[in-house]
């Protein structure tokens, strides 16, 4: 970082850009690399020609749906820009790029809506304690000002915001900008660099109380300043941008510029803010806890390749890794480097190597995963963070047609979850189906596309079932006597059983009380399995649960028992039998937890409400002013359109966590209906 004698940090640094959904992020990487002669004309997301966003996925629905990577030069110094997709539901990539990033720019508009998202990508850079300065784009439309902004954007940041320019205004349009460091004035020129001028007369006394209120905030953390400031002085310059540096670098301060990305302007200010302010690597490690010597990697992200085969994009925090290097695992499980590559987008470069502050691909490292660190001392390498991996919230079953296929499908998402580790893949044995999880409906989506484009497997997918099951409400005694005479030995077994219900959750009991040897004891564990055979199908089409049978009586045959005969003996009783209990379906009850801003709680209590829910209170979510957790049970099967609703009623940020917590009767037309599809189903 930035020291009073101007000396910079060693190495490449490494930036990611975040920032909600629509905000200009890869509009931002495309005027960066641009303005940095990586590329020889800005493109567009909307014409599909920006280097970011490429993969046919992307392209066709106009939007990141994983990071796009990017290393370039300015003014002679290495820069990988992160750009980071803003959906919720593709969050995940972002979480794993933070780990290794030295500094974050969180691009935002002059949209207060936006607000609870903003906070959401404010909370986990303050949970890893990233650097991170603020970006408003887009303010060639928009009337209101940087300092309006500010105003609703501090109580979503849990650091001060310092603005670091004035607009300079022409009627409504932002025309350029004073810097406050500097005390200059300058004019946008599209896709130029600014222009210097003379400080326009109207802003002189506005620019000197932002530029003191600046080096106020500044002042809190350095005694020297705050003494210079009370007494008149005039500070140095290289100590205000010292002291920005320092700051930004210990996370006390949260820098603010501001620019149209797509304008190409105020991103040669923001170029010269990265270039003196922003951390390096050294310091990215120190705060990763990371003791020097010997080489060590953070794994941002996990690609797989239709040509290339596997591919790991990681950090280099210390030391080099070359072709042939041999890194270890968290388990101390090796693999050794195939080819080390930089990126521009989708583009892979050969380097010779990657040396301390790179961001590298890595290719075939096929034990390494998102999230872990790696070294090449061998044996365990100590893990310098913990990647936080978010529970699914949207689920649909997923079938191929020709069960030969199905390793190929198992296969393929197997790497999708490397790719991507909020996807999940259950095989749910109630329901005999294999379900993946993920973010949403659109994250699913594109998992589909993925599977087909990428991997070549036509996937089916349709609404996964609920594992229903049903119960008894009332007991009876009944006899099954399965005889059968074809020539030579027959077949004979008799059982009396008593079937009756059991308390909610108590599973399944067998016993017997049989005396004088009626049904010898041999044959007591076939009529057992008898009925556990049956029990899985029961009246209604469900497996049978919280019952007991006991054996009581019945007979046998010396030469025609059998252990088969006795347990189709106990099928026939439970057959007969069970309709006369009374049988009642069982649907799964869940408990669920969801955090919301406290602006839509009751909106949120509308839709649990809406879906049969139970609510169950409401409180303020423990570190997150402005936010409740609601809690409430819910039928799963009222789950699946949730995580849909509760975005639509938070501008997309409220989420959910939930667990099975007991089973519940459903009887009238909701039961019918369901007996109903799984009679169709059969048929």
């Amino acid at each position: 970082m930035d020291t009073p004698t101007g000396r910079r940090p060693q190495g490449s640094r490494c930036v990611a850009l975040v920032g909600p959904y629509l905000s200009g992020k890869t509009t931002l990487l495309e005027a960066i690399l641009f303005h940095t002669g990586a590329i020889p004309r800005q493109g567009k997301v909307s014409d599909k020609s920006s280097i970011g966003d490429a993969a046919p996925e992307a392209r066709a629905h106009g939007m990141s749906i994983e990071l796009n990577t990017a290393t370039t030069q300015y003014l002679g110094e290495g820069f990988t820009f992160i750009d980071c997709p803003g959906s919720v539901e593709f969050a995940q990539d972002q979480r794993a790029a933070l780990l290794g990033a030295d500094l974050a720019i969180v691009v935002c508009e002059a949209d207060d809506k936006k607000a609870p998202a903003l906070q959401l990508i404010l909370k986990q850079l303050d949970e890893i304690g990233l650097p991170r300065m603020l970006f408003i784009n887009k303010v060639d439309k928009t009337d209101s000002s940087p300092r309006d902004v500010l105003s609703w954007l501090q109580p979503a940041s849990s650091k001060p915001l310092i603005l670091r320019q004035l607009p300079i205004m022409k009627g409504s349009i932002v025309t350029g900008f004073v810097d406050l460091a500097l005390e200059r004035a300058f004019i946008y020129q599209e896709h130029l660099e600014s222009r210097l001028i003379d400080m326009p007369e109207d802003m002189a006394e506005l620019e000197k109380s932002q530029r003191f209120a600046m080096l106020e905030r500044l002042a809190d953390h350095d005694d020297e300043l705050m003494e210079q400031l009370l007494s008149d002085m005039e500070p140095p310059r290289d100590r205000i941008f010292s002291d920005l540096a320092r700051e930004l670098a210990e996370g006390l301060i949260t820098p603010v510029l501001f620019g149209s990305a797509e304008h190409g302007t105020g991103i040669e200010r923001l170029l010269k803010a990265l270039r003196h302010e922003a951390p390096g690597v050294a310091d990215t490690a120190r705060r990763l806890g990371l003791a020097p010597g010997g080489t060590v990697l953070q794994v941002l992200k996990t690609f797989h390749t239709t040509q290339g085969g596997k591919l790991s994009l990681a950090r280099v925090l210390s030391g080099e890794v070359a072709d042939g290097t041999v890194l270890y695992g968290a388990a101390g499980q090796d693999s050794r480097v195939a080819g080390v590559f930089t990126l521009m987008g989708s583009s892979p470069t050969k380097v010779a190597k990657g040396i301390a502050g790179d961001t590298v691909a890595l290719g075939r490292l096929e034990t390494a995963r998102t999230g872990e660190t790696l070294s090449a001392t061998k044996g365990s390498t100590p893990q310098l963070a913990d990647l936080e991996t978010a529970p699914g919230v949207y689920g649909f079953a997923i079938s191929v047609s020709d069960r030969k296929d199905e390793v190929k499908l198992t296969s393929a998402i197997a790497k999708l979850v490397e790719e991507d580790p909020s996807l999940s893949l259950e095989h749910n044995h109630d329901t005999h189906e294999m379900v993946l999880w993920g973010q949403g409906e659109m994250h699913l989506r594109v998992a589909l596309e993925k599977l087909t484009g990428k991997f070549g497997v036509h996937a089916n997918a349709k609404p996964r079932r609920i594992a229903y099951k049903e119960t008894i409400r009332k007991p009876t005694q009944i006899r099954g006597r399965h005889k059968k005479q074809s020539g030579g030995h027959g077949q004979y077994g008799d059982v009396v059983v008593e079937i009756a219900p059991l308390p909610r959750g108590s599973g399944f009991v067998f016993s017997d009380s049989i005396t004088g040897g009626v049904v010898p004891k041999q044959y007591i564990p076939a009529v057992e399995q008898g009925v556990r055979e049956w029990m899985g199908h029961g009246p209604l089409g469900f497996p049978v649960v919280d019952f007991s049978v006991n054996l009581s009586d019945g007979s046998y045959h010396d030469v025609d028992s059998s252990e088969m005969a006795f347990k189709t003996a106990a099928r026939i009783a439970m057959v007969d039998g069970m309709p006369n209990c009374v049988p009642v379906l069982l649907e799964p009850i869940v408990a669920v937890e969801i955090h919301c801003p406290s602006d839509a709680t009751s909106r949120v209590n509308q839709i649990v409400t809406g879906h049969r829910g139970q609510l169950l209170g409401y409180d303020g979510r423990d570190g997150w002013p402005g936010w409740d957790t609601v809690k409430a049970h819910m039928p799963e099967s009222e789950m699946a359109s949730l995580i849909i609703e509760l975005r639509s009623a938070t501008a997309g940020v409220g989420t959910f966590t939930f667990t099975l917590d007991h089973m519940a009767e459903l009887t009238g037309r909701a039961a019918e209906q369901v007996v109903a599809g799984r009679k169709a189903e059969a048929a």
